[in-house]
């Protein structure tokens, strides 16, 4: 049977599982976590100045919350850039890129196959972080009701579905780095260069963000899309920042792809 981008997919997976980087943005994605349950236990205290910090001792849905805060500086563009940096550039460095081109494959589907691994692999983190962050706070603080923004006490339950719905609008503007991080790998053919140019776009989007004079273009700045969240936990749910963060995200993931595979379909492999 013919491969197709499911077949490119399943090669992918496989290809990173065998990778050494592709566990340590897994160690940082679920050991941040877990040090911050650790600290909280140790000193009776959570974070006053962060959403849902000083709810942490109350309700162990509050720990995951904080953690999506602290997440959206560094955590979070480093764990999706590590893959997504890497997995256009790995072939230019290995010289693969022709072998897998031989497969009876074209290059939309190597393209698919691979902007999707590099996709799972930023949810997989996502869900690492969540994960850890939701036992070690029920062990801290056991799963209580949850204290919304606007004060009203939300139930075990449903502080689950707002806690899922939280993490799933999060997940936007990590599909977004993802994809500013593919586009620099098929440009620069270089790993680290595709790495440290994601972190480096997210840092300065994040210095733009608190410099003064700039209010016009800052709700549209990548950075600001993950405090979108902050919408399920106020009652009634305030969908504008959420509906405003899915067009937003848009914007970037969309140009980022259509240059990225522009960039790879133009590729030169005869030398490889």
């Amino acid at each position: 049977m013919r491969p197709h981008v499911g077949t490119v997919y399943r090669w992918e997976l496989r290809k990173l599982i065998s990778q050494k980087r592709t566990y340590l943005g897994l160690v940082f994605a679920a050991g941040l976590p877990l040090i911050f349950v650790t600290v909280v236990a140790i000193r009776n205290q959570g974070p006053q100045d962060v959403p849902f910090g000083r709810y942490v001792l109350q309700s162990g849905l509050a720990f995951p919350l904080v953690l999506l805060t602290f997440g959206a500086y560094w955590l979070f563009p480093l764990v999706t850039a590590l893959v997504a940096g890497d997995i256009f550039a790995a072939e230019d460095h290995n010289g693969t890129l022709k072998t897998i081109l031989t497969r009876s494959l074209d290059r939309g589907q190597i393209f698919a196959g691979k902007a999707l691994v590099a996709a799972t692999y930023a949810a997989t983190g996502l869900l690492a972080m969540a994960v850890v962050a939701l036992v070690g706070g029920a062990i801290v603080s056991g799963w209580h009701p949850l204290t919304s923004f606007s004060g009203t006490r939300v139930s075990t339950g449903h502080g689950l579905v707002l806690l899922v719905a939280s993490f799933g609008v999060y997940f936007l503007p990590m599909l977004a780095v993802a994809a500013i991080a593919l586009l620099l790998s098929t440009l620069t053919r270089n790993s680290a260069a595709a790495v440290v140019g994601t972190l480096m776009i997210s840092f300065v989007l994040q210095l733009v963000a608190i410099l003064p004079g700039l209010g016009g273009i800052k709700p549209y700045l990548l950075t600001r899309q993950f405090f979108a969240w902050h919408g399920f936990l106020r009652t009634p749910i305030d969908w504008a920042p959420i509906g405003h963060a899915a067009w937003v995200c848009a914007l970037w993931v969309v140009p980022a792809l259509v240059a990225a595979y522009l960039v790879f379909l133009r590729r030169d492999v005869a030398g490889s």
